[in-house]
């Protein structure tokens, strides 16, 4: 399923009870909201240009960031607030 972002538009390639896999595509200097997936995984793997994935901690007002590039991937553990850019 291909949906239209403010940001860009997303298709769900995976999506189950444990894990959500997207592709997306984002606009430069765009991002999408802060969310959560109370149960679900997420992964994200860059097939061009670069991401910076912000995750939150808990009950710290630290902010990890993780940069990816072409051919890089990273997964968020259920339960942590997260954001690309």
């Amino acid at each position: 399923m291909i949906a239209g972002k403010v940001w860009g538009k997303t298709e769900s390639i995976v999506k189950n009870g444990v894990l959500e896999f997207h592709r997306i595509e984002f606009k430069k200097g765009f991002q999408c909201s802060e969310h959560i997936h109370e149960y679900k995984w997420n992964g994200f793997f860059v097939e061009k240009g670069k991401m910076l994935i912000k995750v939150w901690q808990d009950g710290q007002n630290l902010i990890d960031e993780t940069i990816l590039n072409k051919g890089d991937y990273t997964e968020i553990k259920p339960g942590k607030y997260h954001q690309f850019i």
